[in-house]
Order: structure tokens, then sequence, then C-alpha cells
């Protein structure tokens, strides 16, 4: 290589790299600008927001807290409802999910791609297709808020309102079976053929097998599943809106509906601070399980 292309390669290297940096960052600028426009619009005095320039800082006499004050108030309520029903959902799907595909991997047994296929099938099947029937289910074939009803006086802290959240607890489970089953068999075809042999030449059995060595390994994928499961669970309005249908059992995002708007006109400061308080448990997931997520990604 000559000194004069030596010396185009020296300089060109830094302007690639000032080029994919700026690149960068205008990506990262752009994708951020609604979430900083949301934040200073959910600081902005609802007295003081014009809604002009919501992206920029609001004056320092106009930043108030008041507005998250409000959300937290407001949500507090369906915060735990969400909660209550998220949490269970989200482990018992994935549990379910790493049982079928360990079923569906691991064991031969006749008709096992059949069963598969319909797994699969129930990927597709959008929710609008299911709410007539699954209304009916719930409020007139299966008797769930009887039964409900009758266990809720022997457990604390549970309400006879909590029927509604039992049969969304349940329903999304049933929901989510389907996608955990086929992320769980994407990485159980994965694992050595020959580890799983050894086990059931020592004499283990199929649910032996499963505790101590493939649920072992299934943690990185677990991580996945529920970061899945909890932001698509979480964000669900449609299944709520069906089986809940307001009132006390009301999940939050029922919540942010009509929180913030009236007669007189629409409190964006408060709607904007009520979406970040109801954003903040999938943020909090993706920290604590971000990790273990990038490490099932990538296994």
């Amino acid at each position: 290589m000559s000194q004069e292309t030596a010396a185009d390669a020296d300089t060109g290297l830094p302007l690639k790299r000032i080029g994919l940096y700026a690149v960068l960052i205008g990506m990262v600028v752009f994708y951020l600008i609604p979430i900083e426009t949301g934040l200073m619009t959910a600081i902005t005095h609802p007295d003081a927001y014009t809604g002009n320039y919501p992206y920029l800082p609001p004056a320092p006499g106009d930043i108030s807290l008041q507005p998250f004050a409000n959300a937290v108030d407001a949500l507090s309520q369906g915060m735990i409802n969400s909660v209550i029903l998220v949490v269970p959902a989200t482990i018992l799907s994935g549990l379910f999910g790493s049982m079928a595909a360990y079923g569906l991997t691991t064991v031969d047994w006749r008709g096992q791609i059949g069963i598969y296929m319909l797994f699969v099938a129930g990927i597709f099947i959008p929710y609008q297709a299911v709410l007539v029937p699954l209304t009916q289910f719930w409020y007139n074939i299966v008797p769930l808020q009887d039964w409900v009803e009758m266990i809720a006086p022997m457990v604390p802290f549970f309400k006879d309102y909590h029927w509604k959240l039992v049969a969304l607890i349940i329903t999304h489970t049933a929901y989510g079976i389907p996608i955990c089953t086929l992320l769980f068999r994407a990485h159980y075809k994965k694992l050595s053929d020959e580890m799983v042999e050894a086990a059931r030449l020592d004499g283990a059995s199929i649910r032996r097998i499963y505790r101590r060595i493939i649920l072992p390994l299934s943690i990185p994928m677990f991580a996945v599943v529920f970061i899945y499961q909890f932001t698509q669970i979480w964000n669900d309005l449609l299944f709520a809106l069906t089986i809940v249908q307001f009132g006390d059992a009301a999940v939050v995002t029922q919540d942010l509906v009509g929180i913030g708007v009236s007669q007189e006109g629409t409190n964006f400061p408060l709607r904007m601070a009520s979406a970040l308080v109801a954003a903040l448990p999938t943020l909090l997931v993706y920290i604590v399980f971000g990790d273990r997520f990038a490490k099932g990604v990538t296994a």
C-alpha cells in the first residue's frame, strides 16, 4: 500500500466512525423524542400547559409534579388489579409452554407433529374472533363467579369481583401457551440429545429429566418468555374490556381510557403522567431480566 493510500485510509476511518455515530445519535434522538415530549408534558402544571411546544421543558414556575401524584391516585387500584392478573398469567403460560415444548421435542410419541401444528395454529387466532364465545363462556356456561364467591370469604384480601381477574388469568394463560411453546421448542431443539439420552440410560424418568436437566437450562428462555408475556398481558385492553367491563376489577389499561378527560377539556399533563406511570412496571421487568433476555435471544 502506498503512502497516499495509507493516509487516505487513516483519514477515512475517523470520518466513517463520525458518520456512524451521527446516524446512531440521530436514531436515538428520533426514538426518544416521544418519551421526552411525554415527560416534559407530564411535569407541566395543567394550568400552564398550552401544547404549542410540548417537547420543550416548561418554565421554572410551571414545573409541577402534581400530575404524577394525581396519576398514582387514579391508577392505584388498576395497577394492583393488573399485578394480580399479570404475574400468575405470565408464570403459568411460561411454565405450561415449557412443559408442552418438552413433550413435543425430547419425547417421541405418535401424533406429536399434529399436536404441534395445533399449537402453531393457536398463535394466529385473533382476539376479535373469540370475544363473543369468550364472553358467553365466562358469563353463561362456566359458573366461575359462583365458585369464587364461595371461596372469597375463606381467603384474606380476596373479593367477590376477583372472579373476573381469575377469568382473565385463565384466558391469557391459554392464549399465551402456543407462542411460549413455539419459543421453548426452538430452544430445546438446540439442546444436546446425548445429555438427555445419558440421563435416560441412568434410569431418570421423563419428569426427573425435565426437572433436573431441562428446567435449569431453560432459565434464559424463561426470561424471554416472561418479558414477552408480561408486556403483552399488561398492555392488553380488549380482553379486559370484554370480561371485566369496568368496575372494581378494572385493570390499568382500562383506567387509562378516560383519565384526564372531562367536559372542561383534556388534562394532557395528567394523561401523559398516567401513561408513564402505567408503563413503569414493564420497564422494570426489562431492567431486571435484560441480561437473561439477551442470553435467551442469542441462545
